[in-house]
Formats: C-alpha cells, sequence, structure tokens
C-alpha cells in the first residue's frame, strides 16, 4: 500500500535558520504516526509545510502516492488533511457550531443551513465521543472543550489525514485513555493520524510508528516496541528523561496568600463556591482538575482579572479583595498565564518590550515616569542567559522563538522583582523536555527561596511531584486533599472526574 503522506528531502531556511534540513518521512496509511522533538526542532515548520501554511525551498510531498503543491491551507484541507495547532484557531464570540462551520457552511435556498450543521456535528461529536455542545459559545467553554472543538472542526471538513499538535497537553488520564480509543476507532476506519507530542510515555503507548527531528533533520525512524522514553528523550535532546521531583520541605510558618469563602456566579449559574486555600511561603500548592471545573476563574479571581461575589483574599495578611490587578502585581503576585499567546506576550512585539509587560511601573523598567529603554533593555539580556532563552538577540519578535523559548521568557520575566506570591498556570504545557527541566528547576529554586506558589496543571506527574500539599476542584469546589508522596495519578485522575470524592 502506498504510503498515505511522504516528504522527501524537506528543506526550509529563514534568515539566519535552516529550519528543516533534507527531512525524510514516510507515514503509513491507517496509522498513528508520531513525531517527536524539541522545541525548535522543527517539527511545526515541518507540519506548516504539510498543511499548506509554508512553501518548502526544496523538496516534494507526495498524498497517498501522488506529488502535490499547496499554496495554502486550503489546498491540503482539498487532499484530505487537517490539522489541529497546539494555540487554538477559534473565534471566542462565536458558537461552536459557527466556529466549526466557518467557510465551510452548508446552503440551503435562503442562506445557511444550521440545522443540518447541528445535525452533522452532533453526529460527529457522538461517534467520536467529544462531548461538544455545538451552541455554546467558545469564550465560556475552558481549553479541553476547545481542543476537541478543533477536532471537531477538521473531521467536519472530511479530512482523512489528521495532524495533531500536543491534543492531550489539557487532558487527565482517564481523558487521554479516551482520546487513544477514538484515535484508534478512526485509525480502524482508515484515518492517518499524526500525532506530535512532547509526552514520551504517550507517543510510546499510542504510535505504530515514532520519527524523531533534531535541529531540523530526521535523526531516527523507530518502533515504539523497540525503543524506551529514555532513549526518545536521548535521540531528542542528547540527555535523559527529567523528573519534577522535590526534594526536602522548604515550608513555613508564613501565609503569603490566603483566600477565604471565595464564591463567583454567571448568570446564575455557580463557577467557584465557597473556596478555602492556604499557601504558606516556601510551599507549592497544586489543583488538579480537568480543564472548566473553575481553573481559571479561581487564577483569574486571584489576579484581580474577574470579579467576585463574595469572600476575601489577603496577601501577607493584607486584604486585597478589592484591588486592581496592576495594584496586586506591583505588590509581589506574579503569574504565568495558562494561555502564553493570549495573555502572556505580545508577539509581534520585541523581546525587550516584552520583559516589560506587566512590570510597567517598576524598576528597571521605568526612570520616574518614563519608560527606561536601556533598563528593560540590559535585564532581557540578564532573563535571556539566567534562563537560556535561545534567541538570536533581544530585538527579535516573540514569534519568532519556540513555545519553549517563548515559556522560558515569560518564567524569567515573572521570576523578577522578588515576587511573593507565582501563580503558575500550566507552566510546562506544550515545551519540550529540556525546556521543561529548565523550568522546574526554576520553580524548584523559588520555592527554596520562600516563594509561595499556586500550581495549576493538567500534568499530574509534574503536580505530584511539585507540590507539597495537593487539591483537586471539581464543579467550583475544592472537594480532596491529598500527600502528594502518597498519591497515584490514577486516584487523582478518579478525584477530578467526580469517581472517588475523598474529604
Amino acid at each position: 500500500m502506498k504510503p498515505a503522506v511522504e516528504l522527501r528531502g524537506i528543506t526550509k531556511r529563514f534568515p539566519g535558520v535552516v529550519a528543516n534540513k533534507n527531512i525524510e518521512l514516510s507515514v503509513a496509511a491507517g496509522h498513528v504516526h508520531a513525531i517527536v522533538g524539541e522545541n525548535g526542532a522543527g517539527k511545526s515548520t515541518l507540519m506548516k509545510i504539510l498543511y499548506g501554511m509554508l512553501r518548502p525551498d526544496e523538496g516534494e510531498i507526495r498524498v497517498n502516492g501522488e506529488k502535490v503543491t499547496f499554496h495554502s491551507p486550503a489546498d491540503a484541507i482539498a487532499a484530505g488533511i487537517g490539522m489541529v495547532h497546539q494555540h487554538f484557531m477559534l473565534a471566542d464570540n462565536l458558537t461552536v457550531l459557527e466556529n466549526v462551520i466557518l467557510g465551510s457552511e452548508p446552503r440551503r435556498m435562503f442562506g445557511i443551513d444550521f440545522a443540518a450543521a447541528r445535525r452533522r456535528i452532533k453526529e460527529i461529536s457522538e461517534t467520536y465521543g467529544l462531548g461538544v455542545d455545538p451552541d455554546a459559545l467558545v469564550e465560556d467553554i475552558g481549553v479541553g472543550e476547545r481542543q476537541r472543538v478543533e477536532i471537531l472542526k477538521v473531521l467536519y471538513r472530511g479530512a482523512r489525514i489528521l495532524i495533531l499538535d500536543e491534543p492531550t497537553a489539557v487532558l487527565v488520564p482517564q481523558e487521554v485513555e479516551e482520546l487513544f480509543r477514538n484515535l484508534r476507532s478512526l485509525v480502524e476506519q482508515g484515518l492517518t493520524i499524526i500525532f506530535i507530542s512532547h509526552k514520551l510515555d504517550e507517543v510510546l503507548s499510542v504510535a505504530d510508528a515514532i520519527t524523531v527531528i533534531r535541529r531540523g533533520e530526521t535523526v531516527a525512524n523507530v518502533s515504539p516496541k523497540e525503543v524506551t522514553a529514555r532513549r526518545l528523550a536521548e535521540l531528542m535532546v542528547g540527555s535523559e528523561l527529567p523528573s519534577p521531583q522535590t526534594g526536602e520541605s522548604t515550608v513555613t510558618d508564613e501565609v503569603a496568600l490566603e483566600v477565604s469563602g471565595l464564591s463567583m456566579v454567571k448568570d446564575g449559574r455557580p463557577l467557584l463556591s465557597g473556596i478555602d486555600l492556604r499557601i504558606r511561603k516556601g510551599e507549592v500548592v497544586g489543583i488538579a482538575g480537568v480543564e472548566g471545573n473553575g481553573q481559571a476563574e479561581l487564577v483569574e479571581a486571584i489576579m484581580g482579572m474577574r470579579p467576585i461575589d463574595s469572600g476575601t483574599i489577603r496577601l501577607l495578611g493584607e486584604d486585597i479583595t478589592h484591588w486592581p490587578t496592576l495594584r496586586r502585581r506591583e505588590r509581589g503576585i506574579a503569574y504565568i498565564p495558562e494561555d502564553r499567546h493570549r495573555h502572556g506576550l505580545l508577539l509581534d512585539a520585541p523581546l525587550w518590550e516584552n520583559r516589560i509587560l506587566g512590570h510597567q511601573t517598576r524598576r528597571p523598567n521605568v526612570k520616574g515616569f518614563w519608560i527606561d529603554r536601556a533598563g528593560a533593555r540590559r535585564d532581557t539580556q540578564r532573563i535571556v542567559e539566567r534562563y537560556d532563552v535561545r534567541t538570536p538577540g533581544i530585538d527579535v519578535a516573540a514569534s519568532a522563538l519556540s513555545g519553549g523559548n517563548q515559556q522560558k521568557l515569560i518564567v524569567g520575566r515573572e521570576m523578577s522583582g522578588d515576587p511573593v506570591v507565582l501563580i503558575a498556570a500550566h507552566p510546562t504545557r506544550g515545551v519540550d523536555v529540556g525546556a521543561q527541566a529548565a523550568i522546574w528547576d526554576h520553580l524548584r529554586e523559588a520555592r527554596a527561596n520562600g516563594l509561595a506558589v499556586l500550581l495549576i496543571s493538567a500534568d499530574l506527574d509534574e503536580l505530584i511531584g511539585l507540590s507539597d500539599t495537593l487539591k483537586v476542584i471539581l464543579r467550583g469546589r475544592l472537594v480532596a486533599e491529598f500527600d502528594p508522596s502518597r498519591v497515584t495519578p490514577d486516584e487523582l485522575g478518579s478525584a477530578m472526574t467526580g469517581a472517588q470524592e475523598v474529604a
């Protein structure tokens, strides 16, 4: 049988860098083919070439044995290729249905046939267990459901070859297993899946074949039956797998952040109910929960980004409940946002301007009433060196950096200025094992230096490894507390889905 996709000698150059160099890739039809590599290794560029977003400088693409030339994603879609991006391509002000059919609207005599679209969306959602409500407004749904909407959008367009970029980044173990069952179902029906992930254990469990890319070149094609996660990591980055484990306790008696009776209601529906939370200096409190159960609302309440209906928030004993976000930032609350592109960076701005974001009233970014360009530039250079942000310079746009390096820049910025509390929402989402290890090291170091950390993560191993205390949020309530040294990911996952509620 002819391969579903062949890439032969693909080379792509950008000013000053060769992103892909003579890449060879053959994806068998009806298989899950994983592509692994560090951020910046060239995976995203390669997938953008396959999806018609970029044109290769050299090489050719074959789909089902036929040579093709893609000038745009529309050409790739017409050839049966769909891509689910790591950073979602959805319009917040539209419903799920409107997002799914956008550009592929079913027509009837006097306009769009919404009834037919709704039937088709429900059929796809039920067939593959996606659990998507076509009438929900996208701005009201969580990250996990947004990802499922993206998958549904691709299937709606009739894709037979799916490119999935970090599809499990927001899922708990039970949901990952369900997704993998869905992928197997797709494959059994003849679809082909290209699966990009940094979670090597997942790659080994779901893939039929694995291609490793390093520094823009294909370095290995391996069978998951013949390779270990440790060996894959060595192929990717030249080092063994990092571990999120922390050492001895650094927890003090001084409470840095205290949340009492926090409640939030929207349209008569409780988003948060009676949240009580204390984080002491030198302590990491981890919050586990399925996406959409109140984690984002809790973070935004603490940051002053959303109003609360009742309760108090205290920072070092001082009531900050009604303070604006900037004042909370100035008093020492640092914030690594869940979505770095929406809330963490100005992608078109240079790195030194991104250093100023959220810190625009404090040194070294200002002198008096004026922005201190020289001071901001010097400190950006310090962050680049201290946090190993791999970049040609501080004047390049943030969009030019790989995801892992963007995240390291944000971590470096938020660790600057001696914060008292760090709100870390999915700090290693979508980064490779090298960047992940670096971010874990910085969190461990900050904890040892007395920082109080609220850690929100979908990576249960990360939560268990880094946290001193673990709490589970379900339907806007804290329903369980675990000792991280004794809990397993499966026990945590059960509590997160309500199958097991532990007081």
